[in-house]
């Protein structure tokens, strides 16, 4: 008998735990989304604010908001270039420990920051959906729409240069490896397989 009770004691401490785990662990769950969502939040609405209070400053400055939009281009083409680049990618080699891929994982993320905010910067300045014109966080910024221009134009001409210079290098690139292995072919002519190896 004292067995018995015993086993169903163990048990029933066992159903507790478990149940006090699988409560804790919801409870975090609950938290972190609770957290992250006012971040997020917060983070969109005071980044939207801090857009349209700093837009004004900057399309007002020498060489009104088409510059802006420009340097805002080259903002997001050099994010872009970071995003897309080899460096940042898988484990370079000699490089050890978890620091840097940490490192790495960061730096990427920056670029991909960088490749998006300022097209979101720009979008802040538009006049806002389901709101009325004259309510300060709806109204359109001036100066945004010259702005937009200039980053769409810039993004499309120097991003179209980029892809055009990337593919000539290519190109060259595959044209030397073939000339390369057309040489090597014609200097084992007359050898036998095994002999040119």
């Amino acid at each position: 008998m004292a067995r018995r009770e015993r086993g169903s004691g163990q048990v029933q401490q066992e159903r507790d735990r478990g149940y006090r785990v699988w409560v804790r662990d919801g409870a975090v769950l609950g938290l972190f989304l609770v957290v992250a969502g006012a971040i997020v939040f917060l983070g969109f609405g005071a980044a939207r604010w801090a857009a349209r209070e700093s837009a004004p400053v900057l399309y007002g400055l020498p060489g009104s908001a088409w510059s802006v939009g420009g340097a805002l281009g080259l903002v997001t083409l050099l994010g872009c270039g970071g995003a897309l680049s080899e460096t940042f990618g898988g484990p370079v080699p000699g490089d050890s420990g978890k620091a840097s891929a940490m490192l790495r994982g960061t730096v990427r993320g920056g670029c991909y920051v960088a490749a998006v905010a300022p097209l979101l910067f720009l979008l802040s300045g538009l006049q806002g959906k389901n709101c009325r014109s004259y309510e300060p966080g709806c109204s359109y910024v001036p100066g945004t729409g010259p702005a937009l221009l200039g980053y769409v134009g810039c993004v499309a001409v120097l991003g179209w240069l980029i892809h055009r210079r990337r593919r000539a290098v290519l190109d060259a690139r595959r044209a030397r490896e073939r000339e390369r292995l057309r040489r090597l072919r014609k200097k084992g002519k007359g050898k036998s397989r095994a002999a040119s190896r």
